[in-house]
């Protein structure tokens, strides 16, 4: 049932917010493992837009179509849900963790070697401070 307000309009739902933030851990997985919206579409089966939607909770994705992403994406359904309860702390390591994977995996696709150690060195300098 879809709740109404007096003059006919949707009432947003609790299920939008659910929507956003399952949108949300798809976009921080499929950038965690390094892949576009396009590569991640073709992946699924879907448009580009049609992604892009999912990501930004606009759509809503089916449960079939959540598995596939899973699977895609090599996470359990679980992991699209995980921290919805607003458990902060978590939300904070979890910001944290995506920081440092995409850092990684941006230093890793630096072809200079020593542009990757300047880098190195300056993030060793300004821990340091």
């Amino acid at each position: 049932m879809v709740p109404f307000d007096e003059d006919g309009t949707k009432t947003p739902t609790q299920s939008t917010d659910v929507d956003s933030y399952v949108g949300s851990r798809i976009r921080e997985r499929r950038v965690m493992l390094g892949l576009s919206q396009q590569q991640m579409a073709q992946l699924i089966g879907v448009t580009y837009q049609q992604a892009h939607k999912y990501e930004r909770g606009i759509n809503r994705i089916s449960a079939g179509r959540l598995y596939e992403i899973a699977r895609v994406l090599r996470v359990p359904v679980s992991y699209f849900f995980d921290g919805l309860d607003g458990n902060g702390g978590e939300d904070e390591l979890s910001m944290r963790q995506r920081m440092c994977l995409e850092l990684a995996r941006n230093f890793t696709q630096i072809p200079n070697d020593r542009h990757r150690e300047a880098l190195s060195q300056l993030a060793r300098v300004l821990a340091a401070k």
